[in-house]
């Protein structure tokens, strides 16, 4: 099942294999994949667990300047997302447009999220998905262990989400190495994920814009 949504107005191997190869046409533009990482919070039997999921973006020029167009590929296993997840998908096509330079009705994202769970919620991927739209449209290469969260807006600032210090243990328990949160909440008064980080061998860094965690995620900047 895919479902379309319109607003007005290095090829990644695992990228192509969830979302297809293209067709054997030379004479069309290549194609542009990415899979990036991100974390989630779930309930798991009455206990809330960390993970980290995979959204596979696949990015293409709209000829005929429809868009932004995205379409969700929804058929399998842990790939169902809700209506607040792709409201973030949407927020972050605009913020990576606006950060290139391009005009956003010139492109066709098709998204496909590749989870333990069966259901994925909220917005806390839309930064990252920003980074992976950007990646795959200049075709950098992410830094592997390198994991974000936060909630992108349009003008690309990364505003706050909840749960990390769970997110924090999910970012461990996969192996990454450092963990991208937004600005002001790597310390407040419930956790200080600095202390939490430094005990599990995970670098906590702040970040507040999309410019900054492109950075940080790639080496490059937007």
């Amino acid at each position: 099942m895919v479902h379309r949504n319109r607003l007005a107005g290095p090829v990644c191997f695992l990228a192509a294999l969830l979302l297809g190869p293209p067709p054997p046409d030379g004479r069309a533009e290549p194609k542009r994949y990415m899979s990036v990482p991100a974390l989630a919070a779930s309930q798991v039997n009455g206990q809330l667990v960390g993970s980290v999921h995979y959204v596979a973006l696949q990015l293409d020029r709209d000829p005929q300047g429809r868009g932004p167009t995205i379409l969700f590929s929804e058929s399998s296993a842990g790939s169902a997302v809700d209506e607040v997840w792709k409201e973030g998908a949407q927020a972050a096509i605009l913020a990576a447009a606006r950060i290139m330079g391009e005009d956003a009705r010139n492109w066709t994202l098709t998204i496909k999220n590749r989870s333990r769970f069966s259901l994925s919620s909220g917005s806390s991927a839309s930064s990252a998905i920003a980074v992976g739209i950007i990646a795959a449209w200049r075709g950098d290469d992410l830094r592997s262990g390198v994991v974000l969260t936060g909630v992108i807006t349009p003008e690309g600032r990364i505003e706050d989400v909840g749960d990390l210090p769970t997110k924090l243990q999910g970012a461990v328990a996969a192996d990454m190495h450092a963990m991208l949160v937004p600005k002001g909440e790597a310390k407040t008064d419930e956790w200080d994920l600095y202390e939490l980080g430094k005990q599990r061998n995970i670098n906590v860094v702040e970040v507040s814009t999309l410019q900054e965690a492109y950075e940080f995620m790639t080496g490059i900047r937007p």
